[in-house]
């Protein structure tokens, strides 16, 4: 039955492939609200928590802020109330990721133009100073 092992921090660490202090760091700040613990103390993971804490990473990944991810926990806490809220935060972050998805994509672009002009042994600099000399000819 999916959930009922549990992992120490280490073992969690290791099937996440996440430091064990980004795992105590999330929950230091609330957002793994429900982390059990051993009689001395330990934190125990099932595999819903390992779930919980890949989306966490996920949303960091993208640039989400721990306080716009603890607004997400806690208004998961309220229950499916929230849905609608929950929503709109997650869509809102969704056109921001777009928005820098589209700057790189633009970015690795430039760099691929510009590896292609060495590859090619080609003068780079000549180039760049071409496109300065010829954005600095007078306009008539």
């Amino acid at each position: 039955m999916r959930g009922s092992e549990l992992f120490t921090i280490k073992e969690a660490s290791e099937k996440l492939n996440c430091p064990a202090h980004t795992i105590r760091f999330y929950d230091k700040e609330g957002l793994l609200p429900n982390i059990r613990r051993d009689d001395n103390g330990n934190r125990l993971f099932d595999e819903k928590d390992l779930d919980w804490i890949r989306l966490m990473t996920c949303f960091r990944a993208t640039g989400m802020s721990i306080s716009g991810i603890r607004e997400i926990v806690e208004l998961a806490k309220q229950g499916e109330g929230t849905i609608a809220r929950r929503r709109a935060i997650l869509e809102a972050h969704q056109a921001e990721i777009i928005k820098k998805q589209q700057v790189l994509n633009e970015a690795f672009e430039a760099v691929s133009q510009k590896l292609e002009v060495y590859n090619n042994n080609r003068n780079p600099e000549k180039s760049f100073l071409d496109y300065f000399e010829k954005s600095e000819e007078p306009k008539v």
